[in-house]
């Protein structure tokens, strides 16, 4: 709930209103129960724990990287569901790529988090609760929020719109908007929404193709809005905002990775004020054609773009003894419980 609603809420049962800030500075420290809200009467305490429930996730599983101290978490919801996040630390802070839905509707080919499809959304307090409880395990702070993992934000856009709400809230989180990124797979009728919020949050697209073709066969997005409508709203959308797109390019090895898909990449990013991030593709055993290229392979494509005039970089792959990126853990978890 946002301050106002618990106002609204707090009149509406003969409560004074300054009550809703300590009950929103209580939610937005990680409380799990209403008891925990020292300053409030008890009779205003009973009054919450008959009316609402507080769902914060619980710690299912925590994996820390001997490398470079990445923290990945399986965390279960209250209703069983899994989700995945990741704690990953920068010299400028600590960020925290979180999931938007259990599961995904999308079906990327190189992705484990879509391959039983979608479950359900999260509501903008799961997703708040996977940053806080990243904050209250590790005890620091966490600067930047990646909304990148399970799932995709723009299917579950009126959550995710109240998470950035709420999260970037002076007497909550108070984490800038600036430092938030959504990445979207190609929703260009929410991109278009997202547009209209007027929020100054980087807005990054999973692009991962050069062509139609070639799109379509790994991300069946592309089948309902082609790469020159997404292009088109994300031409808009830098209009609009002024804020510069980064677009996400999972290398596949023999797929998407030669010097042709190069040059017809950058054909298309021609004229973007657009960052461009290289993604060496994580295998999934069930995409067993989906392979990662070598080093040499990776530097040449990222080379070439550079020399195309597209502003190039590899993604530093952090945990990568943990198999820090999104889906693994939760299929595993989803085995157990099946046998």
């Amino acid at each position: 709930m946002t301050l106002e609603e618990i106002s609204e809420w707090l009149k509406s049962v003969g409560e004074p209103s300054f009550r809703a800030k300590q009950i929103f500075v209580w939610l937005h420290k990680g409380v799990s129960d209403f008891s925990e809200m020292t300053n409030l009467s008890k009779s205003l305490r009973q009054l919450l724990n008959e009316n609402f429930v507080i769902y914060n996730v619980k710690i299912k599983k925590r994996l820390e990287s001997s490398i470079d101290n990445t923290v990945k978490y399986l965390y279960e919801l209250h209703d069983g569901e899994f989700v995945e996040s990741v704690l990953m630390k920068y010299k400028h802070g600590y960020s925290v790529c979180i999931s938007t839905q259990v599961g995904c509707r999308m079906g990327c080919k190189f992705c484990a988090s879509g391959l039983w499809g979608l479950k359900r959304n999260l509501t903008a307090s799961e997703m708040l609760s996977q940053v806080k409880m990243a904050e209250i395990d590790n005890n620091v702070r966490v600067s930047n929020v990646v909304m990148m993992g399970m799932g995709e934000p723009l299917d579950n856009y009126d959550n995710s719109i109240r998470f950035l709400r709420l999260i970037s809230h002076q007497d909550g989180m108070n984490i800038g908007l600036r430092h938030i990124s959504l990445s979207t797979s190609g929703l260009v009728s929410g991109i278009y929404k997202l547009l209209e919020e007027n929020l100054p949050i980087t807005l990054s697209i999973s692009l991962h193709a050069s062509n139609n073709e070639l799109r379509s066969a790994i991300m069946p997005v592309n089948n309902k809005w082609s790469i020159e409508q997404l292009l088109n709203s994300c031409r808009d959308y830098y209009a609009k905002t002024h804020r510069r797109i980064s677009f996400e390019y999972a290398l596949i090895k023999g797929i998407n990775d030669s010097d042709e898909c190069a040059k017809q990449l950058a054909a298309k990013l021609d004229g973007m004020q657009a960052h461009l991030n290289l993604i060496p593709v994580n295998p999934v055993q069930e995409h067993g054609s989906m392979k990662t290229p070598d080093r040499q392979a990776v530097k040449r494509f990222c080379d070439k773009m550079n020399s195309l005039g597209v502003n190039t970089t590899v993604r530093r792959t952090l945990g990568q003894d943990i198999n820090a990126s999104c889906g693994q853990l939760r299929r595993t978890e989803q085995d157990k419980c099946k046998n």
